[in-house]
């Protein structure tokens, strides 16, 4: 078993918080902070990268990992017999879809933003072949011409040239010193890869919120979270902000967060409190 990586604050029904990308929480603070006027917020940190862990070795990621170790943080911090709510934005929007649709019993929602799970969609070998191909830029160019390469991916634009002579390949230590590469390398295209289980999600679709950015209109992440909506049945939302929202505009997101898990009227302490 490894270890649990978690932060918690604030007071109220427990909200597990899944974040992106390699799992850092970092820039969500704002957010998280908001939220713990109405919640216990417990930040899930899979890799443990906010908790002295970044910079050491770290092998390829497996979504069912990342959603088994979340069972096991809520294991730890509700009591027998209670539940929780779940948010879980890209790579943790993929891990906590999983999570709902294997380990249901303890959840009382989910709301996942912007999950890449292309597998949905009609293109999605044109998709994956997208990522591998960050993946590829990474490898020969660094990390800001991977960067670039995948914002016009999720933005279905064309990627600029690099300035000449900008480009390095990066070398191992670089690849461990930052959440980014780590992303690149250890999760964008094994996650994008998943395959949710839409029959699994059909049957929970009640308790399944998809959510986007209303920024992210007509780009990839908008369409894969809409349309895995509308494959399961579920509900779907517009957040402010785009595909990091709850960075863009920490507080707008907090109570649009607040409000699609605990509607207006729904026991629970006011989030302006």
């Amino acid at each position: 078993m490894t270890d649990l990586y978690y932060e918690v604050c604030g007071g109220g029904p427990v909200l597990l918080v899944v974040p992106g990308g390699a799992g850092h929480p970092m820039g969500l603070e704002g957010m998280t902070e908001r939220l713990a006027t109405r919640f216990t917020v417990v930040t899930y940190d899979p890799l443990g990268l906010a908790h002295g862990r970044l910079g050491e070795p770290v092998e390829d990621q497996r979504v069912q990992a990342w959603s088994e170790g979340a069972r096991r943080v809520l294991d730890a911090v509700l009591p027998d017999g209670e539940s929780a709510y779940v948010f879980g934005s890209s790579s943790g929007a993929i891990a906590a879809l999983d999570l709902l649709a294997r380990h249901p019993q303890r959840l009382r929602h989910v709301v996942a933003h912007e999950p890449p799970v292309v597998a949905v969609l009609d293109d999605a070998a044109a998709q994956r072949a997208m990522f591998a191909e960050v993946y590829e830029v990474y490898r020969a160019a660094g990390l800001e011409a991977a960067a670039a390469r995948l914002g016009a991916g999720l933005t279905g634009t064309t990627p600029g040239e690099p300035p000449s002579g900008a480009a390095q390949p990066p070398s191992p230590a670089d690849e461990l010193s930052h959440p980014m590469p780590l992303f690149l390398t250890r999760v964008l295209r094994q996650f994008t890869a998943y395959e949710p289980d839409v029959t699994a999600l059909t049957a929970l679709s009640p308790r399944l919120t998809l959510g986007a950015g209303a920024d992210s209109r007509g780009q990839l992440l908008h369409r894969t979270a809409s349309l895995a909506a509308e494959l399961s049945g579920s509900g779907f939302v517009e957040f402010p902000g785009g595909h990091v929202g709850a960075v863009e505009h920490p507080v707008e997101f907090a109570e649009q967060l607040a409000e699609t898990l605990l509607p207006a009227g729904a026991p629970g302490v006011p989030l302006t409190t």
